[in-house]
């Protein structure tokens, strides 16, 4: 318990930050709509998200070094909190999408200086207990935040006030705590071309993790509002989603522990555009239906990431590894900046099942080349342990490399 309690601060400072940046996406969709915006006017504002989210990976790191963790923190969280006070001052689609790209430097720039906190204090004895904590947290803090879409009213300046006071509320425990700030790491080196190197297959994958999990947060209550949910059936919609994720950790982890990692993707894709085919079938079935199929979809899409960066892990030294995850992330940023605005001028052209359309696509992409894969080149029978990796920052692979070292 007393190990837990020293991490109080950077834990709390996380489910704030969920809280925040976890209920723009949704009441930013839904406010769009109310507005009059388009759909590919909305589906811009999920991909401006990630241009900030990408660019705050690179630079947070830099930005420690120069003003230490705390000061850091401080700014990347100032930045999404006057971005999200701003929506209804300046009521325009590319406004907002400004906007947005701060919030995503905010969330990259605070997960960055948090995991970075989080990686100077844990030793190789606490390590597993305190990335268990971080794990639940994090997933605790993003199904809460999509269950405040219920009683957030859509379009009001109320409502981005109470998230913008989260964010802010996030800077207070490490403002206040009195643990001495850690030595700045030595920044990732981005070197996308080693990802490649170790596993095409694994690169393949988070690309199709980042159109799937971007499209559906960022997109997906366009989708809803297409299939007659009311804004507060949305939230239930968005956190059916992350729930049936959470709930595949463990069966994901258990098969890719056991059988070759190449064939759980494969299986996993091939689930997934099981799981799309339902869901639109589901459409017209009632919210109960719209509910459970969408649980199944995050059951069959959320594990995809971590089975993909445990198939990479495989073949990489331990030196290798925070410069992987680095790698990876890269990878799946690049598919979440182009999902959203993609899939919604789809919906624009053909309607809400080609959400489901675009991401079925991609799983099949994803089987044929793992099949070309297998065929080029053996597993290994020496394996690191999966683990649930949060898609969070570039630097995940400090926090998570020794664990699977230790397997």
């Amino acid at each position: 318990m007393r190990l837990f309690l020293s991490f109080t601060p950077l834990l709390l400072s996380i489910v704030l930050l969920q809280l925040s940046s976890g209920g723009a996406a949704p009441l930013d969709a839904v406010s769009g709509l109310t507005l009059g915006f388009t759909r590919a006017e909305v589906g811009l504002l999920g991909s401006a998200h990630f241009v900030g989210f990408f660019v705050g990976c690179w630079w947070a790191p830099r930005l420690m070094g120069a003003v230490g963790h705390a000061r850091a923190y401080a700014g990347f969280a100032a930045l999404g909190a006057i971005g999200l006070l701003a929506h209804m001052m300046w009521i325009d689609p590319y406004a907002w999408a400004i906007m947005r790209m701060a919030t995503g430097l905010c969330v990259a720039g605070s997960y960055t200086v948090i995991e970075s906190w989080l990686n100077a204090r844990v030793t190789n004895d606490t390590r597993g207990r305190v990335m268990g904590g971080y794990r639940i947290v994090e997933l605790g803090g993003s199904l809460c935040a999509q269950l405040m879409i219920a009683v957030l009213e859509p379009a009001h300046y109320i409502s981005y006030n109470i998230l913008a006071i989260a964010c802010c509320a996030a800077i207070l425990p490490l403002a206040l705590t009195r643990a001495r700030q850690p030595k700045m790491p030595e920044a990732p080196r981005l070197r996308p071309a080693l990802a490649w190197m170790r596993s095409p297959l694994a690169v393949a994958a988070v690309i199709t993790s980042g159109i799937t999990t971007s499209a559906f947060r960022m997109v997906g209550p366009i989708y809803g509002n297409e299939v007659g949910l009311e804004t507060s059936q949305l939230a239930w919609f968005l956190a059916a989603f992350v729930l049936g994720g959470a709930l595949a950790q463990l069966p994901a982890g258990w098969l890719a522990d056991r059988y070759d990692r190449r064939w759980v993707l494969i299986w996993l894709s091939a689930a997934a555009i099981a799981s799309c085919m339902i869901t639109v079938l589901a459409a017209g079935s009632g919210i109960t239906g719209v509910f459970l199929t969408a649980g199944l979809f995050g059951f069959t899409t959320f594990p995809i990431f971590s089975v993909a960066a445990a198939h990479a892990n495989d073949f990489a030294s331990s030196e290798e590894r925070v410069e992987l995850s680095a790698a990876l992330m890269f990878y799946y940023a690049v598919g979440a900046i182009a999902s959203p605005l993609l899939a919604s001028n789809l919906i624009e052209s053909y309607g809400p099942s080609a959400l489901f359309t675009m991401i079925a696509v991609g799983h099949v992409v994803l089987i044929g080349f793992g099949l070309a894969r297998m065929r080029h080149r053996p597993t290994l029978d020496e394996r690191t342990p999966y683990t649930y990796t949060p898609r969070t920052t570039f630097s995940m692979g400090r926090l998570f490399g020794k664990l699977r070292d230790r397997g």
